[in-house]
């Protein structure tokens, strides 16, 4: 995927959060008001038409509503239109010597795009107007004030949506309602009832509404009222916006061919039946007879002078255009249930009686309230369904309610959605808990979470399901009430032990408000999740914070919620208290940041699994990285690296023994068969479900177990995943039938593509570094599915992260080594760059080193670390296996803040001692930041050495019983040469 792919994608989603940007992009601001003194009073004080505007735009949050300025005449009206700009004219009749008329025509010879209305006030002036007369072609519209300030709405209203409905129509696919009527008194009553009961239908669809962008698209994306007065109008209105009319209101004596014709609102409709048979129209006329011919032509009827007519108006558009609340009725027409909102509408398909499904189908309601709630695709699905062509109507209801839900999914996919209880509900979208930043690793996964919807990865691969887990996250405004409401900070803390700490931030209190939605949450999410942190220095390009801040997993199953809330409440409050933290504090000198600079938001995130005999976890979890730090000679950086593992992610992260495989060449193996069963994953952690306190114990184990991978797991719960070790022959064996020990190879994904896992880890890292601008590091799990699914596994992204990888170009050429004058060479140096003021060198003696006692090795090293950090000096760091991993049989279990002087980390093999180089975890990407260099020497390599004869012979400073301390005389030269992996120390 390029760069113009990816940015079609982006602007797709963009598209849809901005596309109400585009909408309404032409408003009224500035109102010149031409009126006597009496009729600007009458309208401020009796009508209230400051207070009516400024009201009706506050209730559905639009934007600034117009100002309004008065003069008394038509020669003061000319005056202020030299010095000021207007928007929108409106002019009473009697304005002084200058008529309105004449008004217009002088305005508009110097402002011709210049909307001017009149407004009449008085019946008698009704008949004074002549539309067809040449001094009222230079207004616009004359509309008729009967008391109702309402009207001025209607009339900003209608020239708003002349001058917008061609663009929004386009851009937004706005719809339209189409009234036709040429008298004064009528459209200037029915325009602004219109308007009232599309407003009120935007307020209610507002309130539905979770997420911003769909709010403020609702505000934006109200359907327009196009006001025309003769039969050639109204036709070429309708055709120009054919596909988005949703009513016809039309009178049925009007202008035909530049004369009244009695029946021209017959030939209107019959017209339009031609083209949509099933459009509503609402025929009106003051001649009661007119009532048979709307009836034969199967369209309302409204009779002008009915005492009940504006209720009658009124009912047609909540009946028929799908305004208000839905009313299941029976097939007689009575009720037998309503819904107030499109998630109650679900709900109540699933038991109202047959009978009503229908009544309401065959009518057309379901997809005019689709319709109504802005869902037309949808509404266009429900319309092209036919009951015929189901079995009962059971399976009717059954295809109705799948689409209600597909609606009620597709509105909050890839959006930030405001929590409420009804939003627990939803199975995609991310929920906002609290306000304020989402931190680095919120962020990035709302980024992925927006731009995987708008390409539609969900539906890309024939059987995995690509997504993210459901994810809740509480802002860092909640982490600063907390620090400040709870009066802590970092003097305070800094002489207590991590310990303490933890103790004193589980005594504090989160906020009311965010209490009160954990409640709710607790009552309604019972699956396991996983508390994690999201600093907002966390996962940007240059310090990831990988493994920095703690993560707190939990079952969740306790059959009290309250103590489910307190669980939950504890970990979130352990996650704050982690950015003081021993380590925390340490990185954040060492990268020259103060703890005042961090805040911390927090991600609740669905744990992707299932339970088995009382543990949860996924079926698979892994690392994918876009950039291989170590590739084989036969691969480039850039095909990147991945490692598999069953259960949690933790023993990926930690460093610990795992599947490793390049996505780009998924059935290359990168090590020799018989060191894969030798460096074969040994156990996996699951989240315990037995354990079922109150508290939390502090630390991020609480709830993790760690199990042994015995030969039970492996024929029973992770079989698909293993192949049969053929020793005889140095061989695996793949299917069921095979017999001989089992090991986890996951060749069925890598090698016979079960699922398409290596093109899905591709195009993710791809789309990642593409739109990071970085190389990328991504986590994952994956779950396999049972029964009869449509998709036979969920591949579920957890987190990305930026990868820190210095371009600076840097040369090492074998050719023109002196491997003499060399403590150390390596082919596989990662990092990049020259140091030249290092004197400190740390070993470990590899003639002294047992793998039963590294713990003590981990003290030994802390305690030259923390020298040099008191003197602040850098030192180069040297020994076998692997530095930081959690398993202290593979290497050195350090935690980063006991080695953050060391510049130079040298993994070393030894002949009794070689495991796989680190790559992929928590530790190994910090000290990447770092700018540290991290190299490893194989013993089997032709290229590879560290000279140990002449680092013995230097005097040591400190030494304990397997660890020395030597500060050289001069300082020792570090080449780093990131393109090649060759690197080179110098032994002056």
């Amino acid at each position: 995927m390029d760069l113009k792919e990816l940015n079609y994608y982006y602007n797709k989603f963009k598209f849809g959060e901005d596309y109400f940007h585009e909408l309404m992009k032409r408003k009224v601001h500035n109102i010149l008001l031409v009126s006597t003194f009496y009729d600007a009073y009458i309208f401020e004080q009796d009508g209230r038409l400051s207070e009516q505007i400024y009201g009706e735009y506050m209730q559905l949050n639009l934007s600034t509503a117009p100002r309004i300025t008065s003069v008394p005449t038509g020669a003061q009206a000319l005056d202020l239109l030299e010095t000021g700009q207007f928007d929108l004219i409106i002019t009473m009749m009697r304005i002084g010597d200058i008529t309105p008329f004449k008004l217009s025509k002088r305005v508009k010879a110097k402002f011709p795009d210049l909307p001017i209305l009149l407004l009449i006030n008085i019946s008698n002036d009704v008949g004074m107007i002549d539309k067809e007369s040449e001094e009222m072609k230079y207004l616009d519209n004359v509309f008729s004030w009967n008391g109702d300030s309402k009207i001025f709405l209607a009339m900003i209203k209608y020239v708003e949506d002349k001058w917008n409905v061609k663009n929004d129509t386009e851009i937004g696919n706005v719809r339209v309602i189409i009234l036709v009527e040429d008298s004064i008194h009528f459209y200037s009553m029915f325009h602004p009832i219109l308007y009232s009961e599309i407003l009120k239908q935007t307020q209610r669809l507002i309130s539905e509404e979770l997420n911003d962008i769909n709010k403020r698209s609702r505000m934006r994306g109200r359907p327009k009222v196009l006001l025309c007065h003769t039969y050639e109008e109204a036709i070429s209105l309708y055709e120009q916006y054919e596909d988005h009319v949703i009513a016809v209101i039309s009178d049925i004596r009007f202008y035909y061919q530049g004369k009244i014709h009695p029946k021209a609102g017959l030939k209107l409709i019959r017209h339009i039946k031609k083209h949509n048979a099933d459009c509503p129209i609402l025929l009106q006329s003051s001649e009661i007879e007119n009532e048979e011919d709307a009836v034969k032509l199967g369209v309302g009827f409204l009779y002008k002078k009915s005492k009940t007519l504006l209720h009658d108006l009124h009912n047609f558009i909540i009946n028929n255009l799908g305004f208000g609340d839905f009313v299941f009725r029976d097939k007689n027409g009575n009720e037998v249930d309503r819904a107030n909102l499109l998630k109650t509408f679900g709900k109540k398909l699933k038991s109202v009686p047959e009978e009503s499904l229908v009544y309401h189908h065959r009518r057309n309601h379901f997809s005019a309230w689709l319709v109504a709630h802005g869902e037309f695709n949808f509404a266009k699905r429900v319309k092209n369904i036919k009951i015929e062509d189901f079995k009962n109507v059971s399976q009717f209801r059954k295809t109705l309610i799948r689409i209600f839900e597909e609606v009620k999914k597709v509105g909050t996919q890839g959006k930030i959605i405001h929590f409420e209880k009804n939003s627990l509900d939803i199975d995609a979208g991310i929920i906002r808990l609290a306000e304020g930043s989402f931190g680095g690793k919120g962020r990035g996964i709302a980024f992925l979470n927006s731009l995987f919807v708008a390409m539609d990865l969900e539906s890309k691969y024939d059987n995995v399901n690509v997504k993210i887990p459901r994810t809740f996250i509480v802002g860092t405004s909640e982490y600063d009430k907390f620090i400040e409401s709870n009066r802590l900070n970092s003097s305070q803390l800094s002489n207590k032990t991590d310990q303490q700490i933890k103790e004193k931030f589980i005594t504090c209190e989160l906020s009311k408000e965010l209490n009160k939605i954990l409640s709710d949450f607790t009552k309604r999410i019972k699956y396991p999740i996983a508390i994690r942190s999201s600093g907002l220095l966390e996962d940007s390009q240059s310090q990831p914070f990988a493994g920095i801040y703690e993560t707190y997993m939990l079952p969740n199953n306790n059959k009290n919620s309250k103590i489910r809330l307190v669980q939950i409440q504890n970990a979130i409050k352990l996650v704050f208290a982690s950015v003081f933290l021993e380590k925390a504090r340490k990185y954040l000198e060492s990268i020259n940041y103060t703890l005042e600079e961090e805040k911390m938001a927090v991600i609740i995130q669905e744990c992707v699994g299932e339970e088995v005999d009382g543990y949860y976890y996924p079926s698979i979890s892994g690392v994918g990285q876009s950039y291989n730090f170590y590739p084989p000679a036969d691969m480039k950086h850039s095909d990147g690296i991945a490692a598999l593992a069953v259960g949690l992610g933790r023993v990926v992260v930690d460093g610990e023994s795992v599947m490793r495989f390049c996505p780009k060449y998924p059935r290359i193996d990168l090590m020799k068969p018989a060191d894969m069963v030798a460096n074969t994953q040994k156990y996996f952690y699951a989240v315990d479900f037995s354990y079922k306190e109150q508290d939390i114990i502090t630390n991020e184990d609480s709830f993790i177990k760690k199990i042994d991978i015995s030969n039970d797991y492996l024929e029973k719960h992770f079989k698909q995943l293993t192949s049969v070790w053929d020793y005889q022959n140095n061989r695996f064996l793949e299917g069921n039938i095979a017999s001989g020990p089992r090991v986890l190879t996951f060749r069925n994904l890598l090698y016979y593509n079960k699922i398409p896992l290596a093109e899905i880890l591709r195009d993710l890292l791809e789309i990642g570094e593409v739109s990071f601008g970085v190389p990328v590091e991504i986590e994952f799990a994956v779950e396999f599915k049972k029964g009869r699914n449509k998709h036979h596994a969920e591949f579920n992204l957890l987190q990305v992260r930026p990868l820190s990888v210095n371009r600076e170009n840097i040369k090492v050429k074998l050719d023109t080594l002196n491997r003499n004058e060399l403590l150390m060479l390596t082919s596989k140096g990662m990092g990049n760059g020259v140091f030249k003021n290092i004197k400190d060198i740390v070993y470990i003696d590899p003639d002294k080193f047992d793998n039963t006692q590294t713990m003590q090795i981990v003290d030994e090293i802390s305690q030259i670390n923390n020298h040099l950090q008191r003197v602040q000096r850098e030192f180069i760091l040297i020994g076998p296996g692997r530095w930081g991993t959690r398993d202290r049989f593979l290497g050195i279990p350090v935690r980063w803040e006991q080695i953050n002087k060391a510049r130079i980390i040298v993994e070393a093999s030894l002949k009794n001692f070689s495991v796989e180089a680190s790559q992929g975890s928590h530790f190994f990407h910090n000290l990447v930041a770092m700018n540290a260099c991290y190299f490893t020497v194989s013993h089997t390599s032709d290229i590879d050495f560290i000279d140990w004869d002449w680092l013995k012979l230097q005097p040591s400073k400190q030494k304990g019983k397997y660890v020395f301390h030597v500060i050289l005389e001069h300082p020792i030269v570090v080449k780093t040469d990131g393109k090649t992996g060759y690197a080179t120390v110098s032994k002056s």
